[in-house]
């Protein structure tokens, strides 16, 4: 179950990516790359809740990254780097289903195959102080 979890946040921080280039319906847009990237994944649901849920705290999830990475404008973070938080921020913050600790090895993963050299450093950073300024372990 939780290499599928793994493939459906890939898909989830792709969508959020892509969409930061083009207007589109997100549901559509997931569905999309769900479609061609993972036709077998059994995690559809979770892919579409952690989507809806990114969304739906967007500014939030923003308010809170900037509080823990106050020397980078939100803006001024890569958009992967910042498509990897977001889904982190939104499971540790607003998802009580998955560990934190999970959510931030899961960020870190695909920092490390999608953002650059210092991505996994910088996500593992800001979504720690996160888990700690929220009580979790």
């Amino acid at each position: 179950m939780a290499s599928y979890r793994h493939l459906a946040r890939t898909c989830v921080m792709q969508t959020i990516f892509a969409l930061e280039f083009q207007e589109k319906d997100a549901k559509d847009a997931l569905t999309q790359i769900l479609d061609e990237f993972a036709p077998k994944l059994t995690e559809r649901k979770f892919a579409y809740s952690t989507l809806e849920g990114v969304f739906e705290n967007q500014k939030k999830i923003h308010q809170i990254i900037q509080k823990h990475a106050p020397q980078w404008p939100i803006d001024k973070i890569a958009r992967v780097d910042r498509a990897i938080l977001e889904i982190g921020v939104y499971e540790i913050v607003f998802v009580e289903e998955v560990p934190p600790v999970v959510a931030i090895n899961e960020a870190i993963e695909i920092a490390k195959h999608y953002g650059d050299t210092n991505s996994p450093k910088f996500i593992n950073g800001v979504l720690s102080s996160v888990m700690k300024a929220n009580g979790k372990k």
